[in-house]
């Protein structure tokens, strides 16, 4: 499969990788110091599933050189949605597959939106990376899902044949019977997680550990599985006991990746984290008074960060 990768930062680099060396034909489509690096030296691959070096990897920061593919991982940032998507246009012929892995619950549709509904498969990566530096990936656990499937809920080929190749690449690829459900399950404990340790500067350890912000934690993951139930009438009755056991056995020091990029001076995504819980929230008519919170707290320092 020809098979390009827009955003190989540490998560699309890491599948990206290990396609190419399954032998598949992969162009990783990259910027700045990261690009250049494995222009240069190639793709390195830190992980307790096997390192590896990809010396002759396709990198480029331009989609057009690349052509028609078979499959984009859409790995960008979701504040970049719009724009990577107009760039992505002349690597799409009529059968391409787009796979969306954003946070969040609304890139798929953004997408398709620009590029076409019928090319676009949402997804949710579940897998822990980092660049440690430019051209080099660390993959810090064995997992590494790839959960993705067409939003109607039908079995099609063309995810089939996607996951057949990632399983080749040693990699785990699941199509669910229902991505929304996935989608919307991860968004439930992300929104208020991202939210509630940026906002705080904090990690979750502290956040669980004292009774009023514990308290507060809960009541903003079930805020936000309402809306989901709202948007996805037979999102499952047990997400947020799943979310919260999650909570309950995250490290002492974990936190969301929102509060690394805002300590970085980095674009956060918080539009479409708390800000999303609020506005699907409105659209269905579901009154959110912690994430209203969240969001409006977040917002001016978001907005600098994103100017």
């Amino acid at each position: 499969m020809k098979i390009a990768v827009m955003g190989a930062g540490a998560l699309g680099g890491y599948f990206g990788g290990r396609l190419a060396q399954a032998g598949h034909d992969v162009w990783l489509i990259a910027r700045g110091a990261h690009l250049a690096a494995i222009q240069t030296g190639g793709l390195r691959i830190l992980s307790p599933r096997g390192d590896a070096h990809l010396p002759d990897i396709h990198a480029t920061g331009d989609p057009a050189e690349v052509g028609p593919v078979d499959v984009i991982l859409f790995m960008v940032k979701n504040g970049d949605v719009e724009t990577a998507a107009e760039a992505i246009k002349p690597m799409i012929r009529p059968d391409t597959l787009i796979v969306t892995c954003q946070n969040g619950i609304s890139a798929w549709e953004r997408l398709g939106a620009i590029v076409g509904a019928q090319h676009v498969v949402p997804g949710v990566a579940r897998i822990p990376g980092e660049i440690v530096e430019p051209g080099v990936i660390r993959h810090s656990a064995m997992f590494d899902r790839l959960i993705f499937g067409e939003a109607d809920g039908t079995r099609s080929e063309r995810c089939a044949a996607l996951a057949t190749a990632m399983t080749e690449a040693k990699t785990t690829a699941i199509i669910p019977d229902n991505i929304l459900h996935q989608l919307w399950s991860k968004f439930v404990g992300q929104s208020t997680l991202a939210s509630l340790t940026t906002l705080t500067q904090l990690d979750i350890g502290p956040l669980r550990d004292n009774p009023a912000s514990r308290q507060l934690f809960y009541d903003a993951t079930v805020e936000a599985f309402q809306v989901g139930k709202a948007v996805v009438p037979d999102l499952p009755e047990d997400t947020v006991a799943e979310n919260w056991m999650f909570v309950e056995n995250l490290p002492h020091d974990m936190h969301a990746s929102m509060l690394d990029d805002l300590r970085r001076g980095k674009p956060l995504e918080h539009e479409f984290l708390s800000g999303d819980v609020v506005r699907f929230g409105q659209r269905h008519g579901v009154a959110t008074p912690i994430h209203s919170v969240l969001y409006a707290a977040l917002k001016p320092t978001s907005d600098r960060l994103n100017a």
